[in-house]
Parts: structure tokens; sequence; C-alpha cells
């Protein structure tokens, strides 16, 4: 492929842009067989894109034909395009993977799902229509695991009640949910396999308590990584992606 072509695919603006970045000396590229990134001033260059490593004005990048990423959400952030109230977590990620070019639907990276301005912790985020239905569709049973922080002391009563099901305003049918279990006295960890709007806070109310801190440490078998500070990101391997899909 050629290098502008990569540098377009890769978000870094359109072709003309692209080619005006090498043409003016700001694009090296990881060539094998050497430890530093050689410059390429031709546009036009062919480069086998498998493995391929570049540095745009001195940021190094891997190609990705389709990007995935792990976000650590911090608190007062908005998974939001056009958020109401507070900051998005899109100005958290460079420009280059809000701007890659649309597949299918999604331009850019999309979150896959939401978590709430106050919920922090694990997010995923793709330009993979496919990997978006595929994790947010409740049919594959994808489990998420949250740590909750409640009002009131926990019982055995309140975790067998979260086991068994409760009943929400808007679902007549029990939500249940896959896990439970009370690590302290006001601390909670919730597995579930769904993702109903405002799900964990209604289930916790529903038992007649109340969630103070929200937090998902882990989707699938994948954890939050626990090098990854609020409001870091980094890609997602081969291995956590299989993780994640529970292999």
């Amino acid at each position: 492929m050629q290098l502008q072509d990569i540098l377009y695919s890769q978000g870094f603006g359109t072709r003309r842009v692209c080619a005006g970045l090498v043409q003016q000396g700001h694009v090296q590229v990881y060539v094998p067989g050497e430890a530093a990134a050689q410059p390429c001033a031709e546009a036009a260059a062919d480069f086998d894109t498998d493995a391929l490593r570049f540095r745009v004005q001195g940021v190094d990048w891997p190609y990705a034909e389709k990007a995935y990423l792990v976000l650590n959400k911090p608190t007062g952030t908005e998974c939001s395009q056009k958020p109401s109230t507070y900051p998005s977590i899109y100005t958290l990620l460079p420009s280059p993977l809000r701007m890659r070019p649309q597949k299918a639907a999604v331009q850019g990276v999309q979150a896959v799902g939401r978590l709430d301005q106050d919920t922090t912790g694990m997010l995923l985020l793709t330009d993979d229509g496919k990997f978006i239905h595929r994790m947010s569709s409740p049919r594959h049973h994808v489990p998420k695991v949250y740590e909750v922080r409640v009002k009131h002391p926990l019982d055995e009563r309140q975790v067998r009640k979260l086991l068994d099901g409760v009943v929400l305003e808007d679902d007549p049918k029990p939500v249940r949910a896959a896990a439970c279990e009370a690590v302290g006295e006001f601390d909670l960890r919730l597995t579930l396999t769904e993702g109903k709007y405002h799900q964990v806070k209604r289930m916790v109310a529903a038992v007649s308590n109340r969630v103070e801190g929200l937090h998902r440490s882990q989707i699938g078998n994948l954890a939050l990584p626990a090098n990854l500070a609020p409001g870091q990101w980094r890609w997602l391997t081969e291995a956590d992606l299989a993780l994640i899909a529970g292999k």
C-alpha cells in the first residue's frame, strides 16, 4: 500500500494532507532489520502493512486495519461525541483515532456501550462495527464485572436477591446477576451479562440499597490493566481480544 494511503487509512487526514506530511519529512517508517525509523519523503512509496510501524511527527504508530482499544474511563466524563455537561471521553484520544475513515456505519473509534459520567473503569473502543454489535448484544452474554460501593451495609439477603433476580420498573422479567459477592461491608462485586440502562444502580436500588461508587474492572476474561491510569488508553492485542471473547 502506498504510504499516503496508509496514513489516510489510519486517520491522519485527507490523502492530500497525508501526502504533504510525507513530503515535508514528518513521516519515518520502521524497516525490518533497522532499529530506528527511516525517513521517507515519497508519498507513493509502497510498504507491506503486515506488522508495519511508523512515526508521524515524532509519535510511533502501528498499522491497524481495525482499531481496538481499552480506556480507563475517569469520573466526570461522558461517553458521547456531543456531551451535554461533562467532557467527552473522545477528547482523551489522539486525533487520528477519532478521524479514521468510515467503515460501514462507524466513523473513527466508538465506545462499545456506555458508562455513566460518574462511573469509572474499563471501556472498549473500536471502529469495527461487527465487534461493537457482538459485544453489545445480550445474546452473546459477555460478562462484565463491576466493583460497587453502596450506601448501606450489605447482608446475605441482598446478595441472594441479586443472584435470584430482581424486577425493574420497565421489565416484568426478573434480572439476575451472573455472579455476586460482598467483598466488604459496603463493597459488592457484581457480574452482569446484559446491558440495560443504569442496570447496576437499578438492581442495587431494588434490594433497598444505593450505589455510591461504580467501577467496571473486567470484560470477558480480560481485567482492566493495573498499569493503565484513569484517562489513559492502549491498543488491545490479539491475546487481549481472545480473553474478551472468553477464550
